[in-house]
């Protein structure tokens, strides 16, 4: 149970740092945002990024095997790379229409999820 509370925590704030990292490229079509400077952009993207913290951080620490959890170190920075490409796949399809996903993404996300079955083989 705890894995899988884990997973959830950091799906949920992956998708917090995907927005906080990509998510003002999209918000600059709105008329109020495309006059901001770059620096309330930055302050804005770091407040959306604060509440990836908010669920990063329970996310490891109730995963973590030292804390209880069934994960080592290494095996919660694999899942979350995965997740983090995931929730990134998700974004660019939905929300940036002119993005492609091609072949070689493809590709080079089956051998990510390939490192994810090595890093998990005892």
């Amino acid at each position: 149970m705890k894995g899988l509370y884990s997973i959830l925590l950091l799906v949920t704030s992956n998708a917090f740092m995907t927005m906080a990292w990509y998510g003002h490229l999209k918000f600059k079509e709105m008329k109020w945002f495309s006059s901001l400077s770059l620096l309330a952009v930055i302050l804005i993207s770091w407040g959306i990024a604060l509440f990836e913290y908010f669920f990063q951080v329970p996310a490891n620490r109730i995963g973590y095997k030292e804390n209880g959890g069934p994960f080592t170190l290494v095996e919660l920075k694999v899942i979350q790379e995965v997740i983090t490409l995931t929730v990134f796949i998700i974004f660019t399809t939905l929300l940036f229409r002119n993005e492609t996903f091609r072949l070689n993404h493809l590709i080079g996300f089956i051998f990510l999820i390939l490192a994810v079955y090595f890093i998990f083989k005892k």
